[in-house]
């Protein structure tokens, strides 16, 4: 996310709705990235996802019985064979999977004998979590292909759901499985053998994944199984020795917090928790956790047999291949765990992370619902549905159920934070003031600058300029470098020609911070530009233009620049420019008359004559504007 600025000549709040997408779609984003950016087995990254990469997707959990607020577009099935086969195709690419296993169902039904088909509708139906449809295909697919990776893959999984623990292992092997460095495969194998009871050869098996590549997921899984099998000294020493190696990882912190508290040690599970918070404040999982420790109650262990500890190693898998950007392998191995292990809240949320993340939003709010009403990331499952209701262009639906979620949590930080960003993105900035405050009261103060500069961006659009200073201030104390709070209030400070040597050496700093983001290097030309530095604007200007071209509101502002120094060719050039990017009506009107008329002879800036000591009288002329940043996910 960083920050633009808006034209000097109007006052217009959040001006569009791509604005408003845009910003909300930064909501989201921060939003996952505040809860899941540490789900993973961190220290894995690509090593994990080389070691057994499958290049597409596997099986689901049942869904639960919830109202559905997804609302897919229709679609109907032809009669032609070679245009449902088309449209699978279509449907593949898009990552489209109800439409993929639909239209290769169909297709298939005309040449049923044939491999190739075959493959496609089992990876489409796996893809889909249509778990029965998968199977049946496997079985079909592996008479052709008997050693076909994933239709191996899932057919083991199949055996394991089904305790035919043997028969799991013969499919891991026909699938070319077995290898020393295969650790899906030597991981899948040895919870086989710890549910024959035979726990030593599991352990020797997980043992030989030497690779220190490996070492966290080694040690984990070692120690889950010695658990299992009331190993508890060799459980204690592997447990403890993977999170020594990881303590930044949630699964892992939760595992051996747990696993220390159900043997009695909840002196050592609280403080394990609590040092987590340090590193990742108020994640549901961890305040849910402490909460019952301090209360007395027992936690329940993450793995009590060898279904859900395969269920984890598939869980690890597709977590680590998500965040190395492999969305396809992930979904095999984040359906194959939910098969599993239908239950698992963190799968549930990082299959629906990755729903969102190839722009498949109704089929993220289907898997959002799958998280059990009981679990401490429901309401996150919630907050995000909500969020997603209103990048689906359903803003009174996505304004009733995050008001819904607050009524139902009205202690929960996280959810009045979003229905803050909701009612700011619609320019209900008392009513989105009011919400701010109360999230502020609830979150942990090193969350908070966030919610201290969209207060403030609420405030200054309210037209509180001295609460919004505040606020601004306030985000800046918790976080010195924050380049967006940077930008904003330096920018704000020049508009009013206050504190202009501070409010330079912010902008200065910001695009120090993010050099390579159009919209900050846009605020400090058109800073120039407003104290008469025309020089110096164009200079910035034209940077921020190489950064980000297709934006209206900077080419507008690079035209202004030019007709300042004599440019008047390429001033037209960049207003044309402009006008055919699709800006604003009321920027749309004056860039017009630009274009017709030019600019008046005498600018006259107005900060340029103002000393930096001036105090503003009012808010701000024009207010720098929110946008997605690359680096942020939104």
């Amino acid at each position: 996310m960083s920050l633009r600025t808006q034209s000097l000549r109007s006052r217009p709040a959040f001006r569009s709705k791509r604005a408003e997408a845009a910003a909300f779609r930064l909501v989201a984003a921060q939003f996952r990235r505040l809860n899941w950016r540490r789900l993973t087995i961190g220290a894995l990254g690509l090593a994990l996802v080389a070691a057994f990469c499958l290049p597409i997707t596997v099986a689901g959990a049942e869904a639960r019985a919830r109202e559905s607020l997804a609302v897919a577009t229709p679609f109907e099935v032809g009669e032609s064979p070679a245009g449902n086969y088309l449209a699978a195709l279509v449907a593949g690419a898009e990552r489209d999977t109800v439409a993929a296993a639909t239209f290769f169902r169909e297709a298939l039904r005309f040449d049923p004998k044939n491999p190739k088909l075959i493959e496609r509708a089992f990876v489409a139906a796996v893809s889909n979590g249509n778990m029965r449809d998968a199977f049946s295909l496997a079985d079909r697919l592996v008479v052709y292909d008997p050693t076909n990776s994933l239709a191996n893959l899932a057919l083991g999984v199949q055996a394991i759901k089904n305790r035919q623990f043997a028969a799991a292992r013969a499919h891991f092997v026909k699938g070319g499985a077995g290898q020393q460095r295969d650790i899906t495969a030597t991981l899948l194998t040895a919870w086989t053998y710890l549910g024959e009871g035979n726990s030593r050869r599991a352990l020797e098996l997980v043992d030989r994944l030497r690779d220190e590549n490996f070492g966290v997921f080694r040690d984990y899984h070692a120690g889950l199984i010695a658990n299992v099998a009331n190993n508890q000294p060799e459980a204690a020493r592997r447990m403890k020795d993977a999170y020594e190696a990881d303590k930044n990882t949630l699964r892992l912190v939760d595992s051996y917090a747990r696993f220390l508290a159900h043997h009695g040690d909840t002196a050592q599970a609280i403080k394990i928790y609590e040092a987590f918070d340090q590193i990742l404040p108020s994640h549901p999982i961890v305040i849910a956790a402490l909460a019952d420790l301090k209360a007395g109650k027992p936690l329940e262990l993450p793995v009590k047999n060898a279904e859900e500890g395969a269920a984890e190693v598939l869980y690890g898998l597709g977590a680590a291949g998500g965040r190395q950007g492999d969305e396809l392998a992930a979904m095999i191995y984040l359906r194959l765990s939910l098969y599993l292990d239908p239950n698992n809240s963190l799968a549930i949320i990082t299959l629906a992370d990755i729903y969102e993340r190839i722009k498949q939003p109704e089929q993220a709010i289907d898997v959002y619902a799958l998280v059990p009403d009981k679990d401490p990331l429901r309401t996150t499952a919630d907050i995000q549905t909500g969020l997603i209701l209103e990048t689906l262009g359903r803003s009174d639906e996505s304004a009733a159920f995050l008001k819904r979620v607050v009524s139902d949590h009205p202690d929960d930080g996280e959810a009045l934070a979003a229905l803050g960003n909701l009612q700011r993105s619609h320019k209900q900035y008392a009513e989105a003031i009011e919400t701010y405050t109360k999230a502020i009261d609830k979150q942990s103060e090193k969350t908070n600058w966030a919610l201290y500069y969209f207060r403030g961006i609420s405030y200054e659009r309210n037209k509180q300029w001295p609460q919004a200073e505040a606020d601004f201030k306030k985000a800046l104390e918790i976080y010195p470098d924050q380049p967006l709070v940077l930008n904003y209030l330096g920018y704000s400070w020049v508009d009013q020609g206050t504190n202009l040597d501070e409010a330079f050496a912010m902008l200065h700093k910001a695009v120090e911070l993010h050099p390579t983001d159009g919209y900050i290097v846009d605020s400090l030309g058109w800073a120039d530009y407003k104290l008469g530095h025309y020089d110096e604007a164009v200079k910035e200007l034209e940077r921020a233009i190489d950064l980000k071209s297709s934006d209206p509101v900077i080419n507008d502002h690079l035209g202004d620049a030019y007709w300042r120094v004599g440019r008047k060719l390429e001033a037209h050039f960049q207003w044309n420019h402009a006008r055919d990017l699709g800006p604003e009506p009321e920027d749309l009107t004056k860039i017009l008359d630009k274009i017709e008329h030019g600019l008046a002879d005498d600018p006259n800036p107005a900060a340029a004559e103002a000393t930096p000591d001036a105090a503003p009288d009012a808010t701000p002329d024009a207010t720098p504007k929110e946008k997605p940043d690359p680096k942020d996910g939104g």
